[in-house]
């Protein structure tokens, strides 16, 4: 399903969704309004294969709703998964600024809204708006401190490794709720992949997470009724 998004239409569900990404805070509305004029959406079913590596790049791309996992290969062939994102973050900016191809896949997790931005759009409100710059150099850092912080992590523990995971998805993209913090309950070999854990060791740790009350899941849903309490897991 496709549709035109109009920033100037008050009215419209996607006007919120699009300037809360994190891009879009604090420039002028009618920046926001020039920047997003050619934003085209389209609804992605789970499991589907939005950007390929080594394709050439003509929109940076943003999720309005739902999960999807940035992907690439190892030298042995092994997927993995080098991170998730949610609603309000972007990917393609790369290809986008200095024109070589992608470098990774983007599959959707679960039923995934995304607008797509033309690259000329995108790299002309980048050169025209420090802010915007500031923005995406923000960004940037944060998936730099991520990396960092997962790699450090590689040679402890399984317990440790895994509540990593999960706390790094909670602080990226999880939503507060009356008993915690949710996240998507996502399947054990995107957690394996992630975590760089078997994923049979992932199954064992979340089971035993959850029988110390460290994690609640229902369906779709993992609960973190405490960060702290996660936190304090890993050495």
């Amino acid at each position: 399903m496709e549709d035109r998004y109009n920033s100037r239409d008050p009215n419209s569900n996607l006007n919120s969704l699009i300037v809360s990404a994190p891009l879009f805070t604090g420039l002028p509305e009618t920046v926001v309004q020039k920047a997003t004029s050619h934003v085209v959406t389209r609804t992605h079913p789970a499991n589907q294969v939005i950007l390929l590596e080594n394709d050439w790049g003509g929109s940076v791309y943003f999720i309005l709703e739902g999960w999807a996992k940035i992907r690439t290969y190892n030298l042995d062939g092994k997927e993995v998964t080098l991170n998730i994102l949610g609603k309000g973050e972007l990917f393609g900016e790369m290809a986008a600024l200095d024109e070589v191809p992608r470098s990774t896949d983007v599959i959707t997790l679960t039923p995934t809204t995304i607008g797509s931005m033309p690259a000329a759009d995108f790299v002309q409100l980048i050169n025209n708006e420090p802010l915007a710059g500031v923005r995406l150099a923000q960004l940037m850092a944060k998936r730099l401190r991520q990396v960092n912080r997962r790699l450090r992590l590689r040679e402890s523990d399984s317990m440790s490794r895994v509540a990593d995971t999960l706390l790094f998805l909670a602080e990226g993209q999880g939503k507060t709720a009356q008993k915690g913090i949710n996240i998507p309950n996502l399947p054990h070999r995107e957690l394996s992949s992630l975590s760089g854990l078997a994923r049979e060791t992932v199954t064992r740790v979340l089971t035993k997470l959850e029988k110390k009350g460290l994690i609640m899941r229902d369906h779709d849903i993992l609960c973190i009724p405490d960060m702290g309490a996660l936190e304090r897991l890993i050495v």
